[in-house]
């Protein structure tokens, strides 16, 4: 019969085996992801996050055509790098998912991280009702009626699961800053980093400036993705409106694959 010890090593060799299965799968799953020979399918889903009516209609209202900006953006950016791929992203849309996603812990410790990294995909699994291909990359966008004057949280991505989550508002006078950030967070699914003062939210001067050479270097009139804000005059940074405001940068596109340095 087996004793306690031996039975303590299986259920660790057991959980090793495990967590090395889904390492494996993850970065398979990235090296497929940003080689670039085929378009990446990417899916929005919307949640009513304050369940209000007006934000309701608007979702309701919503089309695959209110993203196309974001499949504009890619190939405009990917073709300025010298990818060969003709449409690089393909966005599509979901139904309304009527759950919530776990609740995003504040100051988290990296156990809090992780666990709700778990929780994420694990939510995300259980509420995707894309009945189309398999996505290779999911952005929940949780809009709220622009009545809503509470500050929004912070969205986020996930390179592990290829899982994003946008907070936006629920209104067209908005959705290109909402296609912004879920860009933003989609560069993270594809292991691009943040370029921006994480206490300031001001963009980090080289990385994180659209054009950092030019003279002078202030006002910066483009974003770059993941500097995510355009520094107009010292301690003042704006949020682009859309996307036509937004370029990636040579340090991000070495980070999700479309130039070799």
């Amino acid at each position: 019969m087996m004793n306690s010890e031996t039975f303590r090593k299986l259920r660790i060799t057991i959980l090793l085996l495990l967590l090395l299965g889904i390492s494996l799968n993850t970065w398979l799953s990235i090296v497929r992801v940003t080689d670039w020979e085929e378009p990446l399918w990417v899916v929005i889903y919307p949640i009513n996050a304050d369940d209000r009516i007006d934000t309701r209609q608007y979702i309701s209202a919503l089309s695959e055509e209110h993203f196309e900006d974001m499949e504009l953006f890619m190939q405009r950016e990917a073709k300025r790098y010298g990818i060969q791929i003709d449409q690089p992203l393909e966005v599509k849309l979901a139904p309304l998912v009527r759950s919530h996603p776990p609740i995003i812990p504040e100051n988290p410790s990296l156990l809090m991280n992780v666990l709700w990294s778990l929780k994420m995909r694990f939510w995300s699994w259980q509420n995707d009702n894309w009945e189309g291909p398999e996505p290779d990359i999911r952005i929940y966008m949780r809009l709220f009626s622009p009545a809503n004057r509470n500050v929004l949280e912070h969205s986020l991505g996930l390179q592990k699961g290829m899982i994003g989550l946008v907070n936006g508002f629920a209104s067209v006078d908005y959705q290109g800053r909402n296609n912004m950030v879920a860009i933003h967070e989609l560069m993270h699914t594809l292991g691009a980093t943040d370029k921006y003062d994480m206490e300031t939210s001001l963009p980090l001067w080289p990385e994180g400036y659209a054009a950092p050479h030019q003279e002078p270097l202030l006002p910066q009139k483009t974003a770059e993705v993941m500097g995510g804000r355009m520094m107009v005059s010292g301690g003042i940074a704006l949020m682009p409106n859309s996307l036509k405001q937004v370029l990636v940068g040579p340090q991000t596109a070495h980070e999700i694959n479309w130039r070799t340095r």
